[in-house]
This record gives structure tokens, C-alpha cells and sequence, in this order.
């Protein structure tokens, strides 16, 4: 999976429709290979980005859990931590 693609489930508070967009963007641009698309593939591009964020907020609304919902803070924390092993100086 795309590095910048995000986890958006179970988190308190729940993910917004900016992250829901900014996942959908990446994951066009993984499938297709564009950053940025030409003036002929713009439309195709931008469709995908809407219909993939649309299904993404249903399937992140209509997903059900038992655990107790993750703290953004913590979690941030704990990349932040598990970036600084992987990429530190010998």
C-alpha cells in the first residue's frame, strides 16, 4: 500500500472529509501513475478522486469495531518514534 495513504478507521475524533479526500487523491494517482494529470485525462482523474472518496466515507461510516477508538496524538506519536529508528545515523 501507498506510504502516504493513511489508517482513517476508529480514530476519536473521526476522520474528516479533507483526510477522506487527500487518501482518495493518492490512491488515483497509485492506480494511474499521475501526480498530475494531462488536460485529457483531467476529467477521468478527477471523477475517480470524488467516486473513490464517496465510497471510502460510506465504507469508513458503515464499519463497526469493538476496540475502543485509537487518539490521533498517540498515534502520531508512535510514527513519529518508529521514523526516527528506521531512518536515525549508525
Amino acid at each position: 500500500m501507498c506510504r502516504n495513504i493513511k489508517t482513517l478507521f476508529n480514530f476519536d475524533p473521526p476522520a474528516t472529509d479533507d483526510e477522506i479526500q487527500a487518501a482518495a487523491l493518492q490512491f488515483v494517482r497509485k492506480l494511474s501513475g499521475f501526480n498530475t494529470p494531462s488536460k485529457a485525462n483531467r476529467k477521468a482523474f478527477d471523477r475517480a478522486v470524488h467516486d473513490v472518496a464517496h465510497i471510502a466515507h460510506h465504507l469508513l461510516q458503515d464499519l463497526e469495531t469493538q476496540a475502543p477508538p485509537r487518539d490521533r496524538d498517540v498515534e502520531a506519536a508512535k510514527a513519529r518514534e518508529r521514523n526516527a529508528v528506521r531512518f536515525a545515523k549508525a
